[in-house]
């Protein structure tokens, strides 16, 4: 049995998306961040950084937290959704899985932060972070003009990079803008399991359409 241990943010959704995607029987078990639950000692066994996502799967006996290290090794688990280790493929798709792990996520969630939760907090964070984020779509949109997914099929790093590209409201950002990023985001928001996906631990609404 896989367990999800999740809330209804970027991080989480990468990984009720993949599990949709790949048609994996699991239980998902919401960890409200608004009321601290990540900070419960049960949970903090699987997840000592007190963040969401974690995952347990008790085939194998695994435990396991940070996002791109549960959707690598669920690729790995069901053969799905990541190349070949060692081809030019899957090299490739490494790559845009680091670039949202130590990019595109964490430069747009400091925007959230200071221009959806603190816009009077400091002008000069704001636009550093918004401003950051805008470079960020503009190398997405570069790439995505020639490919239509980050590598030719789709792959985990597309159920990485999606779910912070469905917050382009928190990030004030047009999608408009951005044509190849808008039309694989809506490619996208249109499949089922991320539908379903996106409703993990409980259902705040439909996908954002840009």
């Amino acid at each position: 049995m896989i367990t999800l241990y999740t809330w209804g943010t970027p991080n989480g959704r990468k990984v009720s998306i993949a599990l949709e995607e790949m048609g994996l029987d699991y239980e998902c078990v919401g960890i409200d961040i608004t009321k601290d639950d990540q900070f419960g000692a049960d949970f903090l066994k699987i997840a000592p950084n007190n963040k969401i996502p974690a995952l347990t799967d008790t085939d194998g006996d695994v435990a396991l937290f940070e996002s791109g290290a549960i959707l690598m090794y669920l690729a790995e688990k069901t053969g799905k959704f990541m190349p070949a280790y060692g081809t030019s493929q899957y090299w490739q798709m490494m790559q845009w899985l680091m670039w949202q792990m130590g990019g595109f996520g964490p430069m747009l969630g400091q925007t959230h932060h200071f221009v959806r939760f603190n816009p009077d907090v400091s002008e000069y964070a704001a636009n550093r972070f918004q401003n950051e984020g805008k470079r960020l779509y503009g190398v997405l949109d570069k790439h995505l003009a020639t490919s239509k997914y980050l590598i030719d099929e789709i792959s985990i790093a597309d159920f990485a990079i999606w779910p912070w590209a469905s917050r382009f409201e928190w990030q004030e950002i047009d999608l408009n803008e951005y044509p190849n990023v808008l039309r694989w985001y809506n490619e996208l928001a249109a499949r089922p399991g991320f539908i379903e996906g996106y409703k993990k631990p409980t259902d705040t609404g439909p996908i954002p359409v840009a």
